[in-house]
């Protein structure tokens, strides 16, 4: 079984010598079957590995969590980091019907928000909130499906601060390459989700040895991100689905960048107002905008208004 750092997989190996035949076929199951086992009610599960619903509660008893709903999520935490895209793909066919992909995925994403919303530590949050803001400058950096993330932040922290670096990258060379100043004054923001991008970890591995703070946002306790950082926020998102379903850390990714607007309002306006007259200038949203005046849509196409 790989990936020895898990919590769960650590668990089983210093408990293994303890447990009982039927307690031994249930890690054997799990250790055969994890992407299957993940989605199983502890009486399932008990079928599965051909023993009662009650050997297996006290399986996860046995491990140290409270009850199996605990133990469930601990094994959810290994499957996410462990599955690759052929394996999420295969499970999330076999698990959301053809004719209801619009309803299970909208609904999955509003959950993982809901969720988000619950867990999130408020704390850390507002702690973000002032790290950025006392920050000399601020890094961004977001890998492969993280990188559209990265760059949305990083757009809007430009209208907010004076010096916002999204780093951009195929190796981590480049990366300490633009990174090489970094120090104490500043904060990087590192953003990552399974399958979790060691050049992003390298990042903030090399921020915090630049003693910089350094703040992640990634999907909870079990992430590599957090072993450098000193703040972290905690958002849901997909578990197999071969697509990554981030829209829970863009909302906490939008509630970050309000939140700095209402810190730094005057500063926002300013830049707001100074960029509308170099649009207006060179007409930067001149010919293919669309106008909203007095409820009436006016439509620039190179020739005549259309109301």
């Amino acid at each position: 079984m790989e990936n020895k750092n898990s919590e769960l997989i650590k668990r089983i190996e210093e408990h293994r010598p303890h447990f009982s035949k039927g307690q031994k076929r249930i890690a054997a199951y799990i250790e055969e079957h994890y992407d299957k086992a993940v989605f199983l009610t502890a009486a399932k599960l008990g079928k599965a590995a051909s023993v009662s619903e009650s050997t297996v509660v006290r399986f996860a008893m046995e491990l140290g969590y409270d009850g199996y709903p605990k133990f469930q999520m601990a094994l959810e935490e290994y499957v996410r980091q462990k599955l690759n895209s052929i394996q999420r793909l295969e499970i999330a066919s076999g698990t959301i019907n053809q004719n209801g992909v619009l309803e299970s995925v909208l609904q999955a994403d509003a959950e993982k928000i809901k969720r988000t919303l619950i867990e999130i530590d408020k704390d850390a949050f507002n702690e973000a909130i002032n790290t950025m803001l006392k920050a000399k400058t601020i890094y961004v950096v977001g890998i492969r499906s993280c990188a559209p993330l990265a760059s949305f932040l990083s757009f809007y922290l430009q209208l907010i601060f004076d010096d916002v670096r999204l780093l951009q990258t195929n190796n981590s060379s480049e990366l300490f390459e633009q990174m090489v100043r970094i120090s104490e004054k500043d904060v990087i923001i590192g953003i990552s989700f399974p399958r979790y991008s060691m050049r992003t970890l390298k990042a903030l591995e090399f921020a915090n040895n630049r003693n910089a703070k350094v703040i992640t946002i990634t999907d909870g306790k079990h992430s590599p991100m957090i072993l450098y950082s000193s703040c972290n926020l905690f958002a849901k998102s997909d578990m197999v689905s071969v697509v990554d379903s981030l829209v829970a850390p863009l909302s906490v990714i939008n509630a970050l960048i309000v939140a700095l607007c209402m810190k730094k309002q005057r500063h926002v306006m300013s830049t707001l107002e100074s960029l509308e007259e170099i649009w207006d200038e060179y007409q930067v949203y001149n010919n293919d905008e669309i106008n909203y005046i007095d409820d009436r849509i006016g439509i620039h196409a190179g020739g005549e208004k259309n109301e």
